[in-house]
C-alpha cells in the first residue's frame, strides 16, 4: 500500500497520525499479529511547532539522526513531557558516545566494535544504559552504515560477550531502489536466530510491509510531518 504524503502544517499531524495508526492496525490484522508495533516519529529537522503538535496528538517516541540536533531540541521539552522516549536512529561517532548515552533512551545504530566499546565504557561511567540495537546493512551498500548480514552473528556475539552490552534487537534501512520485503525478512531471520525481540524497520513508504514482517517499531517522518520544503 502507499503510505501517502501529506503537508507539514501542524494542524495536519493528528490527522496524519490517525491515518498511519489505522494502516498499522490493518497491516497487523492482515498478518495475524496480536502483539504491537510502535510508531517512532522521525523528528530530524522539525521545529518546535511541529514537535508540540506531535506531542499534543499523543506521540511520545521520537527518532533523531544527530546527537547535537537532539541536544538542542529535546531537554526543555522533556521537562514538560517526562514520558518522551528518544531514539538515536542515525550513525554515531565514538566521540559522541557519552552524549548519546546521556541523552537517548534507545540507540539503534551500533555497527562496529569501536562504537560498542565506546558505548559500554560510557554506560559504566555514567551509570546509565540505553536500550541497544545493532544496525544491519542488509543491502551491503558501501555508503550506508551497518554490519553486513554475513558478519551480524559474530558482531552480536562480540557485543554481548566482549563488551557486555545487552543487545535488544536490530535495525535496517533497505536500499531505496529495491523491494523492502526481502530486507525486512532477512533482518527478522537474523534477529530470530540470535534470540532478539526488537525489530526497527520500515519508514514512510514501506512501514506497512515492515509491520507485516514483524516490525516492533516503524520510523515514520514524511507521512507524519509532511515533506520539508
Amino acid at each position: 500500500m502507499n503510505a501517502g504524503m501529506t503537508s507539514s502544517h501542524p494542524t495536519d499531524i493528528a490527522q496524519n497520525l490517525a491515518e498511519i495508526e489505522s494502516r498499522i492496525s490493518a497491516a497487523m490484522k492482515e498478518a495475524g499479529r496480536t502483539d504491537k508495533t510502535l510508531l517512532t516519529a522521525v523528528s530530524k529537522m522539525q521545529g518546535e511547532e511541529n514537535l508540540r503538535a506531535a506531542l499534543a496528538a499523543g506521540i511520545r517516541i521520537f527518532g533523531e539522526n544527530r546527537v547535537q540536533e537532539a541536544k538542542a531540541k529535546w531537554p526543555a521539552l522533556r521537562e514538560e513531557f517526562p514520558d518522551i522516549e528518544l531514539r538515536l536512529i542515525g550513525p554515531l561517532q565514538s566521540n559522541k558516545a557519552g552524549e548519546a548515552v546521556a541523552l537517548f533512551d534507545v540507540i539503534e545504530t551500533i555497527d562496529r566494535p569501536k562504537i560498542a566499546k565506546a558505548i559500554a565504557a560510557e554506560c559504566k561511567k555514567l551509570g546509565r544504559t540505553p536500550r541497544l540495537l545493532v544496525q544491519i546493512n542488509t543491502g551491503g551498500e558501501a555508503q550506508k552504515a551497518g554490519v553486513s548480514p554475513q558478519e551480524a552473528d559474530n558482531f552480536i556475539k562480540f557485543a554481548r560477550n566482549e563488551t557486555r552490552l545487552d543487545i535488544e534487537g536490530l535495525m535496517c534501512i533497505p536500499p531505496a531502489d529495491e523491494p523492502p520485503a526481502p530486507h525486512f525478512a532477512l533482518l527478522a531471520k537474523i534477529a530470530s536466530r540470535n534470540g532478539l525481540c526488537a525489530l526497527s524497520m520500515g519508514m514512510s513508504g514501506d512501514y506497512e510491509t515492515a509491520v507485516a514482517l514483524g516490525a516492533t517499531n516503524v520510523r515514520v517522518g514524511t507521512a507524519l510531518f509532511g515533506r520539508r520544503d
